[in-house]
């Protein structure tokens, strides 16, 4: 039985050697930034009007590709906001984004986040993107520094728009455009 359990641990030994390094490293960082997202809306204050009514939940949008997968729906699970759960929607465009207070913008074959970004110019919605998904940014813009998810904040973008940012947040940024 002990060569059996000796078998098994060389044969998983093998099996992660042959999986390229970057594989482990692009699913850990889709991680962070999954359970990042969610929190985001603990340090935010949106315009009254924005603010879901009644027991509703923050909605939280991805919008083109979604990079997370079920990673955000576990993450969104466990936060709320003043008491209210997070909700996780997934749309093909910023057509549908009405009622999110979160847009993550990932950009589609039809759509580039861009364009995704300029349709949602003027609502009252945070909007997140991915240094690793073009060159577009959002308020919060995520990028890797030395192997670990940071991000970028634009403060002015926010301020324009009825939102403000926590200072808390601010102070976790590795880059912020005052207002």
């Amino acid at each position: 039985m002990r060569s059996g359990h000796r078998f098994l641990r060389w044969a998983l030994t093998a099996l992660i050697a042959l999986v390229p390094a970057h594989a482990f490293a692009q699913a850990s960082d889709a991680a962070v930034k999954a359970a990042f997202l969610p929190r985001f809306a603990r340090y935010v204050t949106w315009p009254p009007a924005a603010v879901p009514k009644g027991s509703n939940p923050f909605v939280l949008c991805v919008i083109g590709s979604d990079p997370f997968g079920s990673m955000l729906d576990d993450a969104a699970r466990s936060q709320s906001v003043d008491g209210r759960k997070i909700a996780v929607r997934r749309l093909d465009g910023a057509a549908g984004a009405d009622g999110c207070q979160i847009a993550f913008v990932g950009g589609s074959k039809g759509q580039t986040a861009a364009q995704m970004l300029s349709a949602l110019a003027g609502k009252p919605l945070l909007t997140v993107t991915d240094g690793g998904t073009g060159g577009a940014r959002g308020m919060i813009h995520f990028t890797v520094v030395g192997g670990h998810v940071r991000f970028f904040i634009d403060e002015a973008s926010a301020a324009q728009r009825g939102l403000s940012i926590s200072s808390r947040l601010l102070a976790l940024a590795i880059g912020v455009k005052q207002r």
